[in-house]
């Protein structure tokens, strides 16, 4: 298996996971219960589950043949079953998997988000988070945990504007409506998802880097993680856009009843926007297999 193949099922892991919690979490804050069959999030977290389990199964093959070098499934079994039941990552691989069958099979939306966040919060194990013991240990499990829910509130907000504005029409009043609504509430619910990225991710930086710049001063660990940052900066300032010029563009469109392009508008820039996440993520799945030292 090739050195980039635990990076990609790692990226892909991360983006499905997000949206698994991030959807759920959107459908219960972003939108009325009235208005939650604009979108399917009994189909959407079904499917997003199910990927999210198969994923996690490529993924626990993948890291036992890297960590036992086995070559054939008769020499891997054993190695997996070891992984599987008598290890703390094989605990937290089940309990994802479990959490993950809770999502697809629960009717509740409120049901499906709480393990929604359960499923993404093991990731955290297969990160720098479970480097540390003890107390240190588990300080750092929070930070990456609360990194982690809240990324994935802004990813689901992302990719469910994305859905509504794909869906949304000229003639359809009512769901232009209801995404300017949306757009506004998250507004605000979005500078707290900011809050804790930036103050997570400081904590995160000090205990995996140490109190110094270190970690941002040379090599590909460096180089990756400058470059995070960049597009997180780019990330803000297309939030602020939305914010600040687009979802008011909409709001005065929808008064006006021609909001054919205010929406194009901000197609345009949700698309720049989940781009940036998509090359965010992917970068944090590289950063993942690296050392900071």
């Amino acid at each position: 298996m090739s050195e980039l193949s635990p990076i990609l099922l790692r990226f892909a892991l991360y983006l499905d996971l997000m949206l698994v919690f991030g959807l759920g979490l959107f459908g219960l804050y972003g939108l009325k219960a009235a208005e939650r069959t604009l979108l399917n999030f009994k189909k959407l977290l079904g499917w997003t589950a199910g990927m999210g389990v198969l994923l996690s199964i490529a993924s626990m093959l993948s890291i036992t043949q890297a960590m036992s070098g086995a070559t054939d499934w008769p020499t891997l079994w054993p190695h997996l079953q070891m992984m599987l039941w008598q290890t703390d990552f094989g605990m937290t691989w089940w309990l994802r998997v479990a959490a993950l069958v809770v999502v697809a099979s629960s009717a509740r939306l409120s049901l499906a988000t709480l393990f929604g966040g359960i499923a993404l919060v093991t990731l955290m194990w297969t990160g720098h988070g479970a480097m540390h013991e003890g107390a240190p240990g588990v300080w750092h499990m929070l930070g990456d945990s609360a990194h982690l829910l809240a990324a994935a509130g802004w990813v689901g907000a992302l990719a469910a504007f994305g859905l509504l504005l794909m869906r949304a029409s000229v003639g359809d009043a009512r769901r232009a409506e209801s995404l300017a609504a949306a757009l506004a509430g998250f507004g605000r619910i979005g500078t707290g998802f900011v809050a804790v990225l930036i103050v997570s991710g400081v904590a995160n930086y000090l205990w995996v880097v140490g109190p110094s710049l270190d970690g941002l001063g040379g090599g590909l660990y460096a180089l990756l993680l400058s470059l995070k940052l960049g597009v997180f900066g780019v990330m803000l300032g297309l939030a602020a856009l939305n914010r600040l010029h687009l979802t008011p563009l909409l709001q005065r469109a929808v008064a006006a009843g021609d909001t054919a392009p205010a929406i194009a508008a901000l197609r345009r820039s949700m698309v720049l926007e989940f781009g940036a996440v998509v090359l965010i993520l992917a970068l944090v799945a590289w950063l993942g297999a690296l050392s900071p030292t």
